[in-house]
């Protein structure tokens, strides 16, 4: 298996999650908070897919799938368009409403741009460091593990939030 193939295999995962997430998911469920504070569904899979794609333009050096493809202007959302939901308050998270198909159209899209730049990734490639604010300096392969792991996360915590409403936790 290459550094390609495995990335590939992870980022499909999350997009798996997703998909079944909002599948038969309706406005008023992925608003819907388990606690007056809590995130949503449509916060949490809005989120991991802003972070997925802010994160993986900045390594692949290109525009977001958010601007570009014009997403930003979609959604509609009450915030900066650079914004990708770190640390959001309660309110902010509050504001983010979306449909199912707009959310699962905006991460497929964010998913193939993903595939198309980790797809051509070598070991080599995975070394390159891509962030020198931290130390040990960031590389590729590190920062591309935690895009999948942060991802990951979120999309397992959307679930539980769908079961959890819906009573089938």
């Amino acid at each position: 298996m290459t550094p390609a193939d495995l990335l590939t295999d992870a980022f499909s995962r999350v997009l798996g999650v997703v998909e079944n997430v909002l599948d038969g998911a309706d406005d008023a469920l992925l608003a819907q908070r388990p606690g007056p504070d809590a995130n949503s569904i449509a916060w949490l899979v809005w989120h991991l897919t802003r972070v997925q794609d802010d994160h993986v333009a900045h390594v692949a050096g290109t525009e977001q799938v958010w601007t570009e493809d014009g997403y930003a202007d979609r959604f509609a959302l009450p915030l900066d368009p650079r914004d990708i939901g770190y640390g959001h308050s309660s309110e902010q998270v509050g504001s983010v409403l979306a449909p199912a198909g707009l959310l699962l159209d905006y991460h497929r899209a964010t998913h193939a741009r993903t595939l198309g730049y980790v797809g051509a990734l070598s070991g080599d490639d995975l070394d390159r460091v891509v962030d020198t604010r931290w130390d040990p300096p960031v590389t590729l392969g590190v920062r591309l593990v935690s895009v999948v792991d942060d991802c990951a996360q979120h999309a397992g915590q959307a679930a539980y939030v769908k079961g959890l409403l819906l009573g089938s936790v």
